[in-house]
């Protein structure tokens, strides 16, 4: 059943709670009106929608290019947006997953990267490739 054939049942329904006559007639169509708001919210939210990802870190974005993709999402851009917007439509729930997905494997893959920079770093130019300490400016 279609949206619209959902909220047309329920208009009928909310007129035939409004001209039921009996106690009996009033609690069955209240409970069908019940079912049928269920059902409506449940193809509202089960519907597909377009979200905007904004991802600035080109490993990331490569990342999450891979997860939608490996789960036959297709990633796209509309023309003038810029790089770090990545586009996609699919339900509510699945985006949901797949964010959580991805924030735990970027999460781990950021930390490799870093892990090997460091080591790279530290073998071809010098051992401590640390941040600076923060020295407070003195008072002249």
């Amino acid at each position: 059943m279609t949206e619209e054939q959902l909220v047309e049942l329920l208009r009928k329904i909310q007129a035939l709670h409004e001209r039921a006559g009996t106690d009996g007639e009033r609690r069955a169509a209240a409970a069908a009106r019940g079912r049928i708001t269920a059902r409506l919210r449940q193809a509202t939210q089960d519907r597909e929608i377009e979200y905007r990802f904004i991802v600035y870190d080109p490993w990331a974005r490569r990342l999450l290019f891979a997860l939608l993709r490996r789960d036959g999402l297709e990633p796209f851009r509309y023309p003038r947006q810029r790089r770090h917007s990545v586009m996609v439509r699919a339900r509510r729930h699945v985006l949901e997953e797949k964010w959580e997905e991805f924030e735990e494997l970027n999460a781990r893959l950021a930390h490799y990267l870093d892990d090997v920079t460091k080591r790279i770093i530290s073998a071809a130019l010098h051992a401590d490739c640390s941040e600076p300490e923060v020295q407070d400016v003195l008072a002249y």
